[in-house]
């Protein structure tokens, strides 16, 4: 067998063939005819060279090749976590597209005249580009919703024709179910909603301005629709229908008159989402409470803030004053209410608890139900899955509205107490009643690991995008 040079094109003989050694790589073959290795020519020098250095040098070369490499590393990883949010629109844009060209089933009459009313009120109404999301099709209500949706504004229309009230809105007229609509009814509100387009559509293009917190309502509910905030544009096409019915000098409180109609003629979930600019006004309303320990049942801790309260596994030894609850667990607030707005809010737990406002003259001792027949208009939480407004009889929720931190709102001079999920910006319940005494917020918990706590309303801050951050 001829012995093969490195860098020397040489011909062996191994069992009578002849056999080439590439200039390219060296060759060692065992006498063992069946097995052999091949080792890398490139790999041999290397290993040769790193023999000469010392320890020394080759920390100092691995400590230059670190310092070379992070940069490109960081860039790397950099571009690792933006390049999901860069394709992020995309994707969507594609699955719309897509969700677009797949066969639709047609439109019945009551969708299409949905729709060509937004394309209506969209044409005449400036910065109401978001209506164009319903005429082209991309939000397409449910039968159901268009009929009530016709049968609120016919009757809003009518009400327009009737002496205003005295803060010059339009009233609306309780609708009924969906199962319950007729169709001669349904009929006449067309034809009603017909002649007022009529009028409409003899106006300019673009010809009115909805005012300025109109605008930001509008472009926060198309934020809250992409992003699977909202289920609808229901809340927009409203707003632009306000805007062009009262047709007033001074549309700033448009936003705000919206919210209060909406509360006043609620359905349960009727308000899935409230835009940003109708939140920041009733955060304004921002009020201090704290906890009246002369009021809170024996067997609550209370914090040295006053803020946070908690059961206890003993029963302090207190005086038990009259406006001491000694049967259900829960307190009030240090402060009456007797006229204004005011705003406040509470995180809660996730099994038991109750928040809401008491009556002055509510009785405070025993068990018995604390509803609205005993002077108490409270939200309550059962064993972690039930939600109920404690009326007579009590009005269940639905589960998916049980909030982890609760706005309560309260207007006293217009008889609502509004409850909301704040961390979702999504109304709960209203209740409406005329009120004649001085209210205090009241709060109840039965929970012994986590606090009822009372909360100071976050202050407004201007988002640099008007969509949450795509990483929480």
């Amino acid at each position: 067998m001829a012995t093969c040079l490195v860098h020397r094109r040489t011909s062996f003989v191994t069992d009578g063939e002849n056999r080439t050694c590439p200039s390219s790589r060296a060759s060692v073959w065992h006498v063992n005819k069946v097995r052999h290795c091949s080792i890398q020519y490139q790999h041999f020098l290397q290993t040769q060279t790193s023999a000469r250095f010392s320890t020394q040098d080759k920390k100092k070369t691995y400590l230059q090749n670190l310092r070379r490499e992070r940069p490109v590393k960081m860039m790397q990883c950099f571009h690792f976590m933006l390049e999901p949010a860069k394709n992020f629109t995309a994707k969507i844009k594609e699955s719309r597209k897509r969700a677009q060209n797949e066969k639709r089933e047609p439109l019945d009459e009551d969708q299409l005249f949905v729709v060509d009313l937004a394309r209506d009120l969209s044409r005449v109404c400036q910065r109401s580009e978001v209506l164009e999301h319903i005429w082209n099709l991309d939000d397409t209500w449910p039968t159901p919703l268009c009929r009530v949706f016709v049968l609120q504004w016919a009757s809003m229309l009518e009400s327009k024709k009737r002496p205003m009230q005295t803060d010059g809105w339009p009233e609306m007229e309780d609708v009924k179910h969906p199962d319950m609509i007729n169709e001669q009814d349904l009929l006449e509100a067309k034809a009603v909603i017909l002649n007022w387009i009529k009028d409409l559509r003899a106006q300019p293009e673009q010809s009115v301005w909805p005012g300025e917190p109109v605008a930001k309502a509008l472009e926060d509910l198309q934020s809250a629709w992409r992003w699977g905030r909202a289920p609808n544009l229901l809340a927009a096409m409203e707003l632009v229908f306000w805007t062009l019915i009262v047709q007033r000098p001074d549309k700033d409180t448009i936003p705000q008159q919206w919210l209060m109609w909406k509360q006043k003629t609620q359905k349960i979930g009727s308000i899935s989402y409230i835009p940003q600019p109708v939140w920041d006004w009733i955060s304004d309303a921002a009020v201090e409470v704290t906890l009246d320990l002369d009021t809170a049942n024996p067997d609550l801790l209370i914090s040295s803030d006053e803020k946070r309260m908690r059961c206890g596994f003993e029963r302090k030894d207190i005086p038990n004053c009259h406006q001491r609850f000694d049967g259900w667990w829960c307190a009030v607030g240090m402060e009456g209410l007797g006229s204004g707005r005011h705003y406040w809010e509470a995180e809660v737990g996730e099994r038991d608890w109750r928040l809401g406002v008491a009556k002055e003259s509510a009785l405070r001792k025993g068990f018995k139900s604390l509803n609205t027949d005993t002077g108490y208009l409270s939200l309550r939480l059962e064993r972690g899955s039930e939600l109920k407004a404690l009326t007579v009889p009590f009005t269940a929720l639905p589960p998916y509205l049980i909030p982890r931190k609760v706005g309560i709102y309260l207007d006293y001079d217009r008889g609502q107490l509004s409850f909301y999920d704040v961390d979702k910006h999504i109304h709960i319940y209203t209740y409406n009643e005329c009120f004649k005494e001085k209210l205090f917020p009241l709060f109840g918990t039965v929970e012994i690991i986590k606090d009822l706590v009372i909360k100071s309303p976050a202050t407004k801050t201007q988002r640099i995008c008007p969509t949450p951050c795509i990483w929480g």
